[in-house]
């Protein structure tokens, strides 16, 4: 990646610019495999936020929609303007005058696959980003059959930095965690916030849940928001929960447990990015190099 392309002297990597404070209220929920218990959900929520004055309301992925009944989810799923979450989303928005970031919800690929795809809103109601996940989880953990995301959805093909009251923001979903390139265009794009809505497995969740979010955030010198699905649901998943919020120094401000849904609202001062990336400015210091691979035969014709 050439960071070069990013590396000039502007506040926008430093978040010079950043004052104020980001109000967010964070959902943690055990999504059903129907839209209506879904929507009845995020209603209730964006109440709650709207009654602790949030200027912004976070869900997990899947909020919209959890069905692993391949036939079920078919009969349901649709795409995104006729999507019931979505327009649930876009309702509590303009109902509330509150900023909505999705999660995500599943829409129709032009490929008969599925888009696991997020929508941000403003507080008027309107759609003013769209990211679909990048990152399919296809993986293979000991003791449990394969993942294989991508039999059933396609992968998206476009990172999305957008700006906002609250500085650039930048979407992503679940197992694109695992890709720390991305988040660190993302930081050099002068993002302030990281959203990473999750319906983590358990095994992984213990394993690496936290410790990849606190190194994403500490990284890029940015808060992460990472609403989660959370216990057991009715297709038979069980999802690891802890839904997290970091600052940009590492620091664990809310997490919501891994037992049962909740809601929780904290007040973001904008000002602790600037701090971080002034104190370790590795935004800036990063170098570009080449690179180079010494192979078995050329061992002993080393240059020093």
């Amino acid at each position: 990646h050439p960071f070069n392309n990013y590396r000039v002297e502007n506040e926008l990597i430093l978040g010079a610019r950043m004052s104020g404070t980001l109000r967010v209220s964070m959902l943690q929920m055990t999504s059903h495999n129907t839209y209506a218990q879904n929507v009845k959900t995020l209603r209730a929520a964006a109440q709650k936020a709207s009654d602790e004055d949030a200027e912004m309301l976070a869900l997990p992925e899947a909020a919209g929609l959890m069905d692993r009944d391949k036939v079920h989810a078919r009969a349901q799923i649709t795409t995104e303007d006729a999507d019931p979450y979505i327009a649930g989303c876009r309702e509590v928005a303009a109902k509330h005058s509150i900023w909505v970031h999705s999660g995500s919800s599943p829409v129709k690929s032009h490929d008969g696959r599925y888009l696991n795809h997020t929508v941000l809103i403003e507080p008027t109601g309107e759609i003013v980003a769209r990211y679909d996940k990048v990152h399919l989880f296809d993986v293979f953990l000991e003791g449990r059959k394969a993942t294989g995301e991508s039999a059933r959805y396609a992968p998206g093909n476009e990172a999305v930095v957008v700006d906002s009251p609250f500085g650039p923001l930048g979407l992503s979903i679940c197992y694109d965690l695992r890709f720390p390139h991305l988040y660190r265009e993302y930081a050099l794009a002068g993002s302030t916030v990281l959203f990473i809505p999750s319906a983590f497995t358990v095994p992984t969740g213990r394993a690496h849940w936290e410790i990849l979010l606190r190194a994403r955030a500490i990284e890029n010198g940015a808060y992460v928001i990472a609403a989660a699905q959370v216990g057991k649901h009715a297709d038979g998943r069980v999802t690891w929960g802890h839904s997290i919020i970091i600052s940009p120094w590492g620091e664990v401000i809310a997490d919501l447990g891994g037992d049962a849904e909740g809601q929780v609202t904290v007040d973001l001062p904008l000002v602790a990015v600037t701090s971080a990336r002034q104190q370790i400015p590795n935004l800036r210091n990063a170098r570009d190099y080449s690179f180079r691979h010494i192979k078995p035969d050329e061992i002993h014709n080393v240059t020093q």
